[in-house]
């Protein structure tokens, strides 16, 4: 996520002091992705060494207040209209999690599939209802955070289709080692029997 672009972005809007620029960040994205206000501040320091915005004051209550400037501007500008990069694809902690279980022995890998995907089913009803809720008392202000549902439940939606994937594979993977198994054992057993033949 680009706190630094959304950051700027909201400048566009007008000009915000810090705890501002959070709340007004959190409501237009349901606070889904909480900021730490000290990151909120940390980012506006980098801004402003950048360039991209300025100090335009105090709002008279200790708080200071940022602009955006016409380089800022123009940095949202491109962001808007570049695509999203998949470069560097964000960790996904439950991928990580499923790609070390089935490399170490002892976990229940079926076990993590499960209780994983209850709760993902779960989080698919919340967004589900979430979204139901807010769409049958839409306002105005409600598309930010519509969208943001639309994202949520489609990820989940993929989220339990890998999972179900995942656990095909792993069905998979047993079948095959047990026919191994099955298959070297009736080898050995057989082996005696092909050597009194060949006599």
């Amino acid at each position: 996520m680009s706190i630094r672009h959304s950051l700027l972005a909201l400048l566009q809007d007008q000009p915000r002091y810090g705890y501002q620029l959070r709340v007004e960040f959190e409501n237009r994205t349901g606070a889904t992705w909480p900021l730490n206000i000290g990151q909120v501040y940390t980012t506006l320091d980098r801004l402003e060494r950048d360039a991209l915005v300025a100090k335009e004051g105090d709002d008279g209550e200790g708080h200071v207040v940022y602009s955006i400037t016409p380089a800022g501007k123009a940095e949202v500008r491109n962001w808007f209209a570049a695509p999203v990069e998949r470069n560097n694809p964000p960790r996904n902690e439950l991928a990580i999690k499923l790609a070390l279980a089935v490399t170490l022995p002892g976990v229940d890998v079926q076990a993590i599939i499960q209780a994983q995907r209850v709760a993902s089913i779960r989080a698919l009803q919340d967004y589900t209802k979430a979204r139901r809720d807010t769409a049958a008392n839409q306002r105005a202000a409600d598309t930010a955070w519509l969208l943001v549902l639309d994202s949520l439940i489609f990820q989940t939606e993929a989220e339990v289709r890998w999972l179900d994937l995942c656990e095909a594979r792993m069905v998979q993977q047993a079948q095959a080692a047990g026919a191994a198994r099955k298959a070297s054992n009736g080898a050995t057993e057989d082996a005696p029997l092909n050597a009194d033949i060949r006599r």
